[in-house]
């Protein structure tokens, strides 16, 4: 039986889904031409179709990896700015926790030493109870300005009330003109950032919201509130932001809008109990500029002690320090030099030598006084004009309050205290409005809350006396003042000079104009032919 006639393989069928291989040739068969394109093929259209399944199973694969990658790194980024955003409120949050920051510590520290005796063992000071209120949150509804002398104690109480509390619920920083510097002693006291360790930043460009240290002072605040917030829900009390030595702040554009800026915040934050300022300045221009714009504004004014009060804390450190009783005529003695000032009674009652320490304190006082004001007579050089205009101002006002301490000795009324003169009319007196603000800093005239102005201290009332009483001073400050008189009449003078004459050299000048006339004095020169001998 013959068996059936098998068909010649030529191929090998291609695997599914996989790149074919070259044909095989049988060995013993004839080669056969490759299928035309027009012929029908039954796999190709399904290798085609898995192919189109394989590019599309990979662009679907590749879509969902980078769309993972940005949702987890978007995740990551979010999670990051939460934990950063908690992260800048947990620290904060932590300043104002109970202890002090290294500022506080050396504050401390530094009036532990040179007043502890003067607040403690000396005599209780009647506004330290109000302070003792302000600190530990207490008096809310209002925000305050303690304002006095330079060396009255008013950071001396500010530091014993916080103290008390061991700095719980409290920010204290010092302010410096620089709002550079002021922003980063905030940051400091606040224990902020302002976003400066933040990674999202490196991926950011500066915009308008990288302005000026204001903008970050008021972000600071912002956070700030947050925190009080919680604080406020929680305990019912305010925080505390002082402000010690607003006076550094300087009386320019930048000073004015930094003091507005804390104004607007106190004002606010006062009005709802969140956080109390306290502003602590030893010129009278800070308050002059709150006073304005103030509605919720406490002013606490810090002055010297009393007679008896100062007699009897003398007494009293000179018994615990070296057991010694002194005999109150020294003591009144004492006082009528340096008066109630406590960082002078300070460096008197540790002394050795009480009566020789107040010498050497006048004696400062009056070169410092000499050293800033000193007149300079009818030699003056033009050059100096200037500065010679306010220091004979602050010699005449000086005069001025020797002449009223005079009268008030006369009519036995010198025990009440240091002469005083308003303030409108010591600066007429000066004869500018802005002169006696620069003696009020360089602390040579001191002007209360009440606008009344008087000598920085008694030592520098003692100072004056002694300039103005001295043989020769009347005629040498009269001669200093006729000096200015003549320097300012020679600036207003001006010298006309004709060069080039034509017409042999002859002018003829018509005045036109005068006083009666309202309007002004008109020259005019024309050239005149020469007169025959």
């Amino acid at each position: 039986m013959a068996r059936p006639r098998r068909l010649p393989r030529l191929y090998a069928a291609p695997p599914s889904g996989r790149q074919t291989q070259p044909p095989r040739i049988l060995k013993g068969r004839p080669r056969a031409s490759p299928p035309s394109p027009r012929q029908y093929v039954p796999w190709a259209r399904d290798s085609d179709s898995s192919s189109w399944r394989d590019s599309s199973f990979k662009l679907l694969e590749a879509s969902l990896t980078a769309f993972g990658s940005v949702v987890i790194l978007g995740l990551a980024g979010y999670s990051y700015h939460v934990y950063y955003k908690s992260l800048v409120l947990t620290k904060m949050e932590n300043a104002f926790a109970v202890g002090y920051s290294s500022l506080e510590k050396a504050a401390l520290s530094r009036h532990d030493v040179n007043a502890e005796h003067v607040d403690e063992e000396w005599i209780a000071r009647k506004e330290q109870a109000m302070i003792d209120g302000i600190v530990d949150g207490t008096a809310q509804g209002h925000y305050w300005l303690l304002t006095g002398e330079k060396g009255t104690g008013k950071t001396s109480m500010l530091l014993h009330s916080m103290k008390k509390i061991h700095g719980e619920g409290i920010a204290m920083l010092e302010v410096h003109g620089d709002l550079e510097i002021f922003r980063l002693r905030l940051g400091k006291a606040l224990d902020y950032e302002f976003h400066e360790d933040y990674i999202g930043s490196l991926f950011s460009f500066k915009g308008p919201r990288d302005t000026t240290p204001l903008l970050d002072i008021e972000r600071a605040f912002n956070q700030m509130e947050k925190i009080a917030l919680k604080r406020k829900k929680k305990l019912g009390r305010p925080l505390v932001l002082i402000l010690n030595g607003v006076h550094l702040l300087r009386d320019n554009e930048d000073g004015r809008n930094l003091l507005e800026l804390v104004q607007q915040r106190a004002e606010l934050w006062a009005a709802s109990k969140l956080v109390t300022v306290v502003l602590n300045s030893n010129d009278y221009w800070i308050t002059e500029r709150l006073t304005h714009e103030a509605t919720r504004l406490r002013v606490m004014p810090v002055h010297d002690l009393s007679k008896d009060d100062a007699i009897s804390c003398m007494k009293k450190v000179r018994e615990n320090l070296s057991f010694e009783e002194v005999p109150n005529s020294v003591l009144e003695h004492v006082y009528s030099k340096i008066g109630g000032r406590l960082r002078f009674l300070n460096h008197v009652a540790n002394s050795s030598n009480m009566i020789e320490a107040c010498d050497t304190i006048c004696a400062q006082e009056k070169r410092w006084f000499l050293n800033q004001c000193w007149i300079l007579g009818e030699e003056m050089d033009p050059a100096g004009e200037e500065q010679q205009d306010t220091c004979t101002g602050a010699m005449v006002l000086a005069k001025e309050l020797v002449k009223k301490q005079q009268a008030m000795q006369r009519d036995g009324i010198a025990g009440s205290g240091l002469p005083q003169i308003p303030l409108h009319q010591a600066r007429e007196i000066m004869t500018k409005y802005d002169w006696i603000q620069r003696h009020d800093h360089l602390n040579i005239f001191a002007i209360d809350s009440n606008s009344m102005v008087q000598a920085g201290s008694v030592a520098m009332q003692n100072a004056f006396r002694d300039v103005c009483t001295q043989e020769g001073f009347d005629e040498h400050l009269q001669a200093t003042l006729d000096r200015l008189d003549q320097l300012e009449s020679l600036g207003r003078t001006r010298e006309i000079t004709f060069k080039d004459f034509q017409n042999e050299g002859e002018y003829q000048a018509i005045v036109e104009g005068g006083k009666k006339d309202s309007g002004g004095v008109i020259v005019s020169l024309k050239a005149v032919p020469k007169k025959a001998d």
